[in-house]
Order: C-alpha cells, then structure tokens, then sequence
C-alpha cells in the first residue's frame, strides 16, 4: 500500500514530510482527560512495542508516529494510529 492510501485510512492525521512522520492533536475537557488518554495510548503502544513521540500540555496531547529505526513510516505507524483514533472514540 502506497502512502496516499496509507493517510487514507488516517483521515485525521497530516503527513509531516520533514519528519518522515504523520502527527496528530488531541483535545480534551481537562488534564485528567488528557492523562487518561495517555495512559491508554501508552498501554496499547508497549503491547505493540511500538513508542510515539508526545506532547502534553493540559488539556492537549500532540502525537508523532513514525519507525526511527526503518528511518520513517511503515505500516506499524498506521496501525498504531488506528488504535490511537479508536482509544480517544473510546
């Protein structure tokens, strides 16, 4: 599968060509919110052994995925994005 239908199944996350990544924002009622979506994100991330790079300031949470060590993204990237979208569904 090509990258523009990789994004396809992402429609939320914008491609950050200069990071070889995709980069999404999440927005809550509070820090508690925020926390409790981490946590989630963090579960399923270590189950996965696949790690974003983060961002928290109060209510916002700021995720950047990508493969560091395939130098980019691969489907591990849009596979966790998927069950980060369906974590802040939840």
């Amino acid at each position: 599968m090509d990258l523009q239908q990789q994004l396809a199944t992402v429609p939320k996350w914008r491609h950050d060509a200069a990071r070889r990544a995709i980069v999404r924002e999440f927005q809550f009622l509070d820090f508690a919110q925020a926390f409790a979506f981490m946590t989630r994100v963090a579960l399923e991330a270590e189950k996965r052994d696949h790690h974003p790079d983060w961002c928290n300031v109060y209510n916002r949470v700021t995720i950047t995925l990508t493969t560091h060590d395939a130098g980019g993204l691969t489907a591990r990237d849009f596979d966790l994005a998927r069950a980060i979208d369906a974590a802040y569904g939840a």
